[in-house]
């Protein structure tokens, strides 16, 4: 038997929206060939076991179901590299509208 996650657990749920196939005509077909589907992180309103319906209460207050994919999910998305060539934007802009740099 499954251990059931408890409610109140920070999780992540995933549900197809619309299969391959049923994707609106307008999207390009490497799109229409893949599903549209929904990845959500919320807590859980009640027990659930990892791989089976759940429902979930996201940070806005919604109530979603979906199967439960992962428990206390990480963020894993970045915004890259430091760019060398902005490194020095913020105390350009302002000097040039009349500040010193590092004026807050």
């Amino acid at each position: 038997m499954t251990e059931l996650t408890p409610k109140g657990t920070w999780v992540e749920i995933y549900r197809v929206i619309l299969p391959a196939g049923e994707r609106a005509p307008q999207v390009p077909e490497d799109t229409a060939g893949v599903p549209l589907v929904m990845r959500v992180k919320g807590w859980l309103a009640a027990p659930a076991a990892p791989g089976a319906e759940a429902e979930i209460v996201t940070p806005a207050g919604r109530r979603l179901r979906g199967t439960l994919v992962a428990v206390n999910p990480a963020y894993t998305h970045g915004f890259g590299p430091p760019i060398p060539e902005l490194s020095g934007v913020g105390p350009e802009v302002r000097a040039i509208l009349g500040g010193e740099a590092g004026d807050e």
